[in-house]
C-alpha cells in the first residue's frame, strides 16, 4: 500500500508526542512493506510581515495544499493520512487529495477548541465544545492572543462551511475518552474509530529503580506545576525531563530534591525510564492518552496519575 502522510511538525521536536507518533507509525509502516512518505514541514518563529504571514496560513496554505496535490499526482498514493494541521498545513490540503480517501488522527481537540486543551486559566473549559468556538476567541485562547485565534477560529469555520472536513472518511481517535468528546461535538459516531498509541519493546528495569521521573512538554496543561508544588513536602528525588514555555518558572520554585535535564532524543528515553521508581503524568487537562505511560509500561515501569497520587482535582467549567 502507498501512504501519503501529512502533519504540521511542532517545534518542540521528540519533546512533543505527537512528532514521535507520527516517526513511529511512518518506521512501523514501513518495517510492514509499505510504501511511506512523508511531509511534515515545520514553521519557524517570525516576526513583523512573517508573522502575519503565518497566522493567515493557519486558514488557507496555498504552498502546502500544492505540496500536498503535488506528491499526489506524482506517487499516486492508496490513502493520505492526516495528522496535525496548525500551523503549517491548514485544513485547506485536504482539499488537495482529489480522490484519494484522507483519514485524520485526532491526538488531541484542535477541531473544538483552539487550544486543543479545553483548558483555560488552569481550569477545564467545555465553552466552545459542539459550538463556534468565538468564546476562545474572546479569551485569547491560541497562544494567548485574540488576532490568532481569531484566525485559527476562522480558519475551523470556513472550511466547516465549504465542506473540507466532508473529505475526512474516517477519524481515528487516540483513545475512547478522545472519541466521546467528539461525537458529544457532533461527529457521528460510525466516522470516528479509535486505535491506541503503540510503544516500542524495550529492555525491561530491574530493581526498585533511583528516581521518580516526569517526561514531556513543560507547559501548563501537563501540570508540573502542581507537581512541584506538591513535591515540596516529599524527600525523593524527582528528575524533571522536557522542555517548554513553563520551563524558566519551574526551575525558579528551586526545589533542592528536583533535577531537570533538557529535551532527549527517543533513543535516550528507555535508559531513563528503566532508572526510574515511578513515571509521574500529572496532567490538569484532558489528557487524551499519555504516551510516555505506553512507555513506562513497557519497560516494568509504573506510571502515576495526578489523581491517584491525590494532587488536587481542577475545576470544571462546562
Amino acid at each position: 500500500m502507498r501512504i501519503l502522510v501529512i502533519h504540521s511538525t511542532y517545534r518542540s521536536g521528540p519533546a512533543s508526542g505527537e512528532n514521535r507518533v507520527v516517526e513511529d507509525e511512518a518506521r512501523l509502516l514501513s518495517e510492514g512493506g509499505h510504501q511511506v512518505d512523508v511531509f511534515a514541514p515545520q514553521v519557524s518563529r517570525a516576526d513583523g510581515i512573517m508573522k502575519l504571514a503565518t497566522g493567515l496560513r493557519l486558514v488557507w496554505s496555498p504552498g502546502a495544499a500544492y505540496e500536498v496535490g503535488r506528491r499526489v499526482e506524482r506517487q499516486r498514493p492508496d490513502i493520505v493520512h492526516c495528522h496535525n494541521m496548525f500551523p503549517a498545513l491548514s485544513p485547506a490540503v485536504l482539499r488537495a487529495t482529489a480522490d484519494v480517501p484522507v483519514v485524520l488522527t485526532l491526538h488531541n481537540y484542535r477541531l473544538l477548541c483552539l487550544p486543543s486543551t479545553f483548558l483555560r486559566n488552569g481550569d477545564v473549559c467545555e465553552d466552545c465544545l459542539g459550538r463556534v468556538p468565538w468564546p476562545g476567541v474572546l479569551h485569547g485562547c491560541y497562544q494567548g492572543s485574540h488576532a490568532a485565534s481569531a484566525l485559527l477560529a476562522s480558519s475551523l469555520l470556513l472550511h466547516r462551511e465549504i465542506g473540507t472536513f466532508d473529505r475526512i472518511r474516517r477519524y481515528i481517535a487516540i483513545s475512547e475518552f478522545v472519541r466521546r468528546k467528539h461525537v458529544d461535538a457532533g461527529v457521528p459516531p460510525d466516522q470516528i474509530v479509535v486505535k491506541p498509541h503503540f510503544a516500542w519493546p524495550v529492555e525491561r528495569r530491574e530493581g526498585p529503580g533511583d528516581y521518580f521521573l516526569y517526561l514531556g512538554r513543560l507547559s501548563a496543561e501537563k501540570g508540573v506545576s502542581t507537581l512541584l508544588d506538591t513535591w515540596k513536602g516529599v524527600k525523593s528525588r524527582l528528575l524533571v525531563v522536557g522542555d517548554g514555555p513553563e520551563r524558566g518558572r519551574l526551575m525558579g520554585k528551586g526545589l533542592p530534591n528536583v533535577e531537570f535535564k533538557a529535551t532527549v532524543g527517543p533513543d535516550e528515553v528507555p535508559a531513563l525510564l528503566r532508572g526510574a521508581r515511578a513515571v509521574l503524568s500529572p496532567s490538569v487537562s484532558h489528557e487524551g492518552a499519555g504516551r510516555v505511560v505506553l512507555e513506562a509500561y513497557a519497560a516494568g515501569v509504573r506510571s502515576s496519575s495526578a489523581m491517584r497520587v491525590g494532587f488536587p482535582k481542577p475545576s470544571r467549567k462546562v
